[in-house]
């Protein structure tokens, strides 16, 4: 990662993102609360959690960052932003049966670094980021094929085309063409000492590639600083968030229509209503669901310890959880939250839970319809893991599958001086 998300030794997860020299504003949030249910979040007893996978460094990686992705046999696929040959990083697979496969490394030519995940075409190649390194320096997409060849798409230069796609992948639309955000570049008189505050950025088939919105051009009401990447609905507008900036100076919740029209659809005051969103989903009546890294109102953590939001087609949020940094989990990092049939959420966050690890170690959550948290799981910074970073995904089982960036083999340093280099891991209902 850039110096600007390089913690000092021992920090924990959280205060990688965007850990702000500010204070919270005491405003009064016009965003609607559920009932809260937070006070005493239930543990939910029925599940069974179970390490599919522990890492061990340069073997077969390290430091988990992002969720993964299932194809139809039960595999699953991912990516580590250390370890492996050189310690840059690995793209993997873990089969059904538990068998875990190094897809590939990655040198500085093609990128290093990959803090976001994959997605997975027709064929069978791997698509993603890679935070640094590249010919520019700044970062690429690359593609995986699936005789595991490796190749850059794209090298960004840190300059007008974007620079450092951090925590962003790509997603992939029916011509084949990607679609992304990178962190800084773009306007580069803006944000963070001139080094940019980010773009949306499309990239085609044939590897040309596109700055579909540049942030912070004429002034930051639109937010800056995208970490999380893009979705897509099915006119083709684009949907993300900015974790800086906008009018209140707290991120933003973004639209770009096709024709490259950006609406800024929420913008985060800082207190009650969230602070630094990070992902986002989209149902099938176009409500928004996401989480945010701080704010919430709790004093439990220096700029609050974070929301699970939903924001409604006429552009009204509504706070569903605000995490105390107790039982109930603090700070999800780059994690959003997935949706069941029914309309319960599941997520993660970086902290809070048991405290054998300093501010916790991380829980698995479920939000129910009626805005009730269970902790599905809580890390104990052992064998099973802790500080899972990334968002979960989901089988038609009901079975939760994520990962966790430390704990695991504690023989293991991870990155960011963390014991244990991180584990996959499976929840059963």
């Amino acid at each position: 990662m850039r110096a600007d998300f390089e913690p000092q030794e021992n920090s924990t997860p959280s205060r990688r993102l965007t850990v702000r020299a500010k204070r919270l504003r005491v405003v009064a949030s016009a965003a609607t609360a559920c009932v809260i249910a937070i006070l005493a979040a239930r543990s939910a007893q029925a599940q069974t959690y179970k390490v599919l996978h522990t890492f061990h460094g340069i073997r077969d990686g390290s430091t988990p960052e992002a969720s993964m992705i299932q194809d139809g046999k039960g595999n699953l696929y991912g990516t580590t932003g250390a370890g492996g040959k050189g310690n840059f990083g690995t793209v993997f697979e873990l089969s059904k049966t538990g068998r875990e496969t190094l897809l590939s490394g990655f040198v500085s030519g093609k990128g290093i670094s990959p803090f976001a995940g994959v997605i997975q075409d027709a064929e069978g190649n791997l698509y993603g980021t890679t935070d640094n390194g590249g010919s520019g320096g700044a970062g690429t997409v690359f593609k995986l094929s699936k005789t595991g060849h490796l190749t850059a798409l794209y090298s960004f230069t840190g300059q007008a085309d974007g620079g450092n796609p951090i925590g962003s992948g790509v997603i992939r639309d029916a011509l084949g063409n990607l679609y992304g955000t990178t962190a800084y570049g773009g306007e580069l008189g803006a944000c963070k000492g001139g080094m940019g505050c980010g773009v949306v950025f499309r990239l085609s088939k044939t590897g040309k590639q596109t700055v579909l919105h540049t942030f912070c051009q004429s002034n930051c009401n639109d937010g800056a600083l995208p970490l999380s990447g893009v979705i897509q609905d099915a006119k083709g507008n684009l949907y993300g968030t900015a974790s800086w900036d906008g009018f209140f100076g707290w991120g933003t919740i973004f639209r770009l229509s096709k024709s490259g029209k950006e609406t800024v659809l929420y913008s985060f005051k800082g207190a009650n209503d969230g602070a630094s969103p990070v992902a986002i989903i989209l149902d099938a009546k176009g409500n928004i669901y996401g989480t945010t890294n701080q704010g919430g109102g709790s004093s439990e953590c220096v700029y609050g310890c974070g929301t699970v939001f939903k924001l409604d087609t006429t552009g009204k949020e509504t706070i569903l959880h605000r995490f105390t940094g107790g039982a109930d989990g603090a700070s999800p990092y780059l994690a959003g939250v997935i949706q069941d049939a029914e309309g319960n959420l599941y997520g993660t966050t970086s902290e809070g839970g048991n405290t054998s690890c300093s501010k916790g170690c991380g829980v698995v959550f479920e939000l129910s319809k009626a805005c009730k948290e269970s902790i599905l799981y809580s890390f104990t910074g052992g064998s099973d893991g802790a500080y899972p970073l990334a968002g979960l995904i989901r089988d038609a089982g009901g079975n939760l599958y994520g990962t966790a960036s430390s704990g695991g083999d504690l023989s293991c340093v991870g990155s960011f001086n963390i014991h244990g280099c991180g584990v996959i891991f499976k929840i059963t209902p």
